[in-house]
């Protein structure tokens, strides 16, 4: 691990941040977040939060990190993102994951990268989108083969959505940088910005999000398809924990 890398905002076994030590297993190398970057980390959660309720759960899914700003910047319930809170999400976006144990393909290169609207299309009764061509085709082919007890419960995301995904992760590992990258691509490295989704069982919830999928008779028949096939494997060169609900589409 490279200590000086992370320009002051992460640090490496700094357990006094915002964790303790026996909920992480005293795993001494992982990387934690700076007890002084404790105030921006909260604060741009709760302001990504706080956008993603006004502007909707969907349209927040393909909405690009400059209209996340101005948005906030537009209404004084939620506030203007602080110099602090902007470093802190861009030191995340344009940091090496490599150091954190993370090592999946840049897919987008940009914080201020967006997507192209006339490339996706609004999947109904679900409020996420996927990308016209391969992606909507693969998906209707499921359906069709699955069944209708197979639903998308997550498609494309642009880098506020995950942003957001990854920011609660880390405060969900008591700012545990390490073990949030073993659980969710970070902004920049996730294939949904390029074409994969996520499918699960109708009536399932969050538990779609767990390996309890792999009991449904729905994952079972995905298994036999010959045209899918999972992202994360069991111990997937990319370091990230196995989703069997991830769909690969390229």
């Amino acid at each position: 691990m490279h200590r000086r890398a992370f320009l002051g905002l992460m640090t490496i076994g700094t357990v006094s941040a915002i964790a303790d030590i026996k909920s992480h297993n005293n795993i001494d190398n992982n990387i934690w977040l700076k007890k002084e970057n404790l105030a921006p980390f909260l604060y741009a959660c709760k302001r990504v939060e706080l956008v993603e309720k006004y502007v909707g759960h969907g349209n927040f899914n393909i909405l690009t990190y400059d209209d996340m700003l101005s948005t906030a910047k537009r209404y004084p319930k939620i506030g203007e993102f602080t110099s602090k809170e902007l470093n802190f999400m861009e030191e995340l976006f344009y940091t090496n994951p490599n150091k954190y144990g993370f090592y999946g393909k840049k897919t987008v290169s940009s914080i201020t990268s967006s997507i192209d609207k006339k490339k996706v299309m609004k999947i109904p009764n679900t409020g996420h989108y996927l990308f016209r061509g391969h992606s909507k085709k693969l998906f209707n082919r499921a359906i069709s083969d699955v069944g209708q007890t197979l639903i998308l419960t997550s498609g494309v995301r642009g880098v506020p959505k995950q942003m957001n995904l990854y920011l609660n992760k880390i405060k969900s590992t008591k700012g545990d940088i390490t073990l949030a990258s073993n659980s969710i691509a970070p902004p920049g490295y996730s294939y949904h910005s390029i074409g994969d989704f996520d499918v699960g069982k109708k009536g399932w919830g969050y538990k779609n999000f767990t390996t309890s999928f792999m009991r449904t008779k729905e994952f079972w028949k995905l298994k036999q398809l010959s045209y899918i096939s999972m992202r994360y494997t069991v111990n997937n060169q990319d370091g990230v924990r196995f989703e069997p609900w991830h769909i690969k589409t390229i």
